[in-house]
C-alpha cells in the first residue's frame, strides 16, 4: 500500500490540543516526511509548551503507526527559542534579520574563542562526496544525546545543506539585535546560511566574502552556552579552513574519508593543512566503510576496506571509527531526522562520539 502525506496529515488531525486545535492546525508539525514504510517529522513547540508534549508526542507517533503499511514512525519533540518573546520568522514571511550575511572579512588579528563555547571542532576532508555533513550532524545528534550542550554550524556556504539533514529546512531564523539566533533541533543547537536563504537560492561570492560570512556566523551568532561546537567545513583546504583556524581556536579536526585511496589521498592533504595550522587533528573517521546486505548480514566493502585506520596508524594519530554504508543513514538524513536521533540500534556514531569525549574534546 502506497502512504501519501494526507493520509498521514489526516490521522494527526485526529490528536487535539489543550487549546482546542488539532496537531495540524496548530501549524508544529515540521519536516513531514514518506519514505516508503517509513514516516518521519518534528513536532515544534516552545518551551513553555514543551513539558507537556510528550504525551502528545507519543499518541501522535502511535496513530500513525496504525496506519496500513506504516512499519516505522520517527517522531521527534523539539522546542524553538521564544527568549526575548522575538517573532518567528517563517521562511518566505517578514523581514529577514537584520544581520547581513556576506560582508568582507575584520582584520582581527590572531584566533580568538568564541563567546560561551568551549571547544570548537572542525569537521573536515579533502574531497567532497565522503559523507562528512552526515558525520557531523550525527555526532551533534550523539553529543546531544548522552547530556553534552552541541552545536552545529553549517560552514559550507556555497552548499549549505545541514539545515535540511537536521529538519529545519523550513524554519528560517530570528535576530536580537545585531545577533542571529539559532535553531534548536533534536537537541542541537545549530546554524546554517541555508536558515537565511530563498529555497534553491545560489551564494556566488569570491573569497573575501566567504570569509568574512564565516566569521559573521562564528562571532554574531548567539550561541548560548556550549561544550562543544561541530563545524562542518566545505571540501578541500581553501579560504573557509583558512579563516575557520586563523580567527578561532580550534580545538582539534576530524578528517572524514572513505577506504579507496583516490578518497586518502585527499585526506592526506586535509591532514597536512591541519598540521601547517597549527590545529591538533583529534583522528580520522572510514565513512562508507562497507554494506551489510540487511536480509543475510554478509559484509561487501564496496570502496576497499580499512585505508582510514592504516592511515592514522601510518602518521599517528587516533582511528576514531567505521561507519557503514547503510540505507537507514541515508533516508534519515533525508528526512530530517538523523539516523543518531532515534533509537536504533545503529551505534557507530554514539561511538564515536564517546571517544571523543574521552579525548576531551567534548
Amino acid at each position: 500500500m502506497t502512504i501519501s502525506r494526507d493520509v498521514v496529515l489526516d490521522r494527526l488531525r485526529q490528536i487535539g490540543l489543550p487549546d482546542g486545535k488539532n496537531l495540524v492546525e496548530s501549524g508544529i508539525v515540521r519536516a513531514l516526511s514518506v519514505a516508503g514504510s517509513h514516516v518521519s517529522f518534528v513536532l515544534e513547540a516552545s518551551p513553555s509548551m514543551a513539558s507537556r508534549m510528550e504525551p502528545v508526542r507519543a499518541a501522535a507517533q502511535s496513530a500513525v503507526e496504525g496506519i496500513p503499511g506504516v512499519r516505522r514512525a520517527s517522531v521527534v519533540l523539539t522546542a524553538h527559542s521564544d527568549k526575548g518573546n522575538a517573532p518567528r520568522r517563517e521562511a518566505g514571511k517578514g523581514p529577514p534579520p537584520s544581520l547581513k550575511i556576506g560582508k568582507h572579512p575584520t582584520n582581527d588579528k590572531g584566533p580568538k574563542p568564541i563567546k560561551g563555547v568551549r571547544n570548537v571542532v572542525a569537521v573536515a576532508s579533502g574531497k567532497g562526496g565522503v559523507g562528512k555533513s552526515t558525520v557531523a550532524s550525527n555526532l551533534a545528534v550523539a553529543f546531544a544525546r548522552r547530556g553534552t550542550r552541541a552545536g552545529l554550524l553549517d560552514a559550507d556556504i556555497l552548499g549549505p545543506s545541514l539545515h535540511k539533514m537536521m529538519g529545519a529546512g523550513e524554519r528560517g531564523a530570528t535576530s536580537v539585535g545585531q545577533l542571529i539566533r539559532p535553531l534548536r533541533t533534536h537537541g542541537v543547537t545549530m546554524m546554517s546560511i541555508g536558515l537565511l536563504l530563498k529555497p534553491d537560492e545560489a551564494v556566488i561570492w569570491r573569497g573575501p566574502m566567504l570569509m568574512g560570512a564565516l566569521q559573521q556566523l562564528l562571532f554574531q551568532i548567539d550561541w548560548g552556552e556550549l561544550d562543544v561546537l561541530i563545524v562542518d567545513l566545505p571540501p578541500g583546504t581553501g579560504d573557509v579552513q583558512l579563516t575557520l583556524c586563523q580567527r578561532v581556536r580550534v580545538a582539534g579536526a576530524i578528517v572524514v574519508c572513505t577506504p579507496q585511496d583516490i578518497a586518502l589521498i585527499d585526506a592526506r592533504r586535509a591532514i597536512s593543512m591541519f598540521n601547517r595550522l597549527k590545529v591538533p587533528v583529534a583522528g580520522i573517521i572510514e565513512n562508507m566503510s562497507y554494506y551489510a546486505c540487511p536480509n543475510c548480514g554478509q559484509e561487501a566493502h564496496i570502496f576497499g576496506h580499512g585505508g582510514a585506520r592504516m592511515e592514522a596508524e601510518r602518521v599517528g594519530i587516533p582511528f576514531i571509527g567505521e561507519i557503514p554504508l547503510a540505507q537507514d543513514v541515508r533516508e534519515a538524513g533525508d528526512c530530517g531526522m538523523p539516523i543518531a536521533s532515534s533509537d536504533s540500534s545503529y551505534e557507530a556514531f554514539a561511538n564515536a562520539a564517546e571517544r571523543l569525549v574521552a579525548s576531551g574534546l567534548a
